[in-house]
C-alpha cells in the first residue's frame, strides 16, 4: 500500500551504528495527518487520496477549504495535499495516518522546498571559473561572452547566467528509513533532506 504523510523537518544529527560507524540522518516529524478526500476514476478520472496535516483554528484558513471540510466533518487543517494511489480500498476519509505504517529499512521518496539563495553569480549557481586573478586582468568573476555575433544575433533561450538560486521544489528518492519514534511521530531518515529546519516536508512510500 502506498503510504505519504505530510510534516516538518526538524534538522540534522549523526547516529552510531552497531560497528561504531558515523551514520549522517534527517529528523522528520511527519503526521498525524487526516484524509479529508478520495478521489476515485468514476468521478475525478484517476485515482487519489488527498490528505491535511496540522489542525489550527477555523479563521486561520479560507472559507472554501473550510466548506470542503465540513463537508465531512473534518477538523480545520493548514496544509492539504494529494497523492496519486494505485487503489483506495484501504483509505476512507476522516481515517488518520501515522508513523506507525512505515517500517524501518523501508525506502520513501522526500520532498521539500530547498533552502533558497537568492540572486547569486555564475561561480556559485552554475559553478563556472573565474577569470585570472593577475595583475593587469579585469576578468575575475565576469561572464565573458553570452552569445554569437551577426548570426543568430541573440541569446539562446535557457542561457546559463546569473540570477535566483534555489527556492525549488526537490525530490529525493530512496531515502532509508533508519528509525521511528512512533509516540513522537518521529522519523530518521538517513542522509539530508532538501530546505531548512521548520520547512513542510512530503514524505511518500510505495
Amino acid at each position: 500500500m502506498s503510504i505519504s504523510l505530510l510534516g516538518k523537518k526538524i534538522g540534522m544529527t549523526q547516529i552510531f551504528d552497531d560497528k561504531g560507524i558515523a551514520i549522517p540522518v534527517t529528523v522528520l516529524e511527519m503526521g498525524p495527518c487526516i484524509i479529508t478526500q478520495i478521489k476515485n476514476i468514476e468521478t475525478d478520472g484517476y485515482q487519489a487520496i488527498q490528505i491535511g496535516y496540522k489542525i489550527i483554528k477555523i479563521d486561520k484558513i479560507t472559507k472554501p477549504i473550510i466548506g470542503h471540510l465540513q463537508k465531512n466533518n473534518l477538523p480545520p487543517v493548514k496544509y492539504i495535499r494529494e497523492y496519486r494511489v494505485e487503489s483506495t480500498d484501504n483509505f476512507k476519509v476522516g481515517q488518520t495516518i501515522t508513523v506507525n505504517q512505515f517500517k524501518i529499512g523501508n525506502s520513501i521518496n522526500v520532498s521539500g522546498i530547498s533552502i533558497g539563495k537568492g540572486f547569486t553569480g555564475y561561480q556559485k549557481r552554475h559553478n563556472f571559473s573565474r577569470g585570472p586573478m593577475s595583475h593587469g586582468s579585469k576578468n575575475h568573476r565576469q561572464p565573458g561572452s553570452i552569445g554569437a555575433g551577426t548570426t543568430p544575433g541573440r541569446v539562446f533561450p535557457g542561457k546559463r547566467m546569473a540570477g535566483r538560486m534555489g527556492g525549488n521544489k526537490i525530490t529525493i528518492k530512496n531515502l532509508q528509513i533508519i528509525d521511528i519514534h512512533a509516540d513522537d511521530n518521529i522519523l530518521v531518515i538517513k542522509g539530508s533532506v532538501p530546505g531548512k529546519a521548520g520547512n513542510i516536508i512530503s514524505v511518500n512510500s510505495k
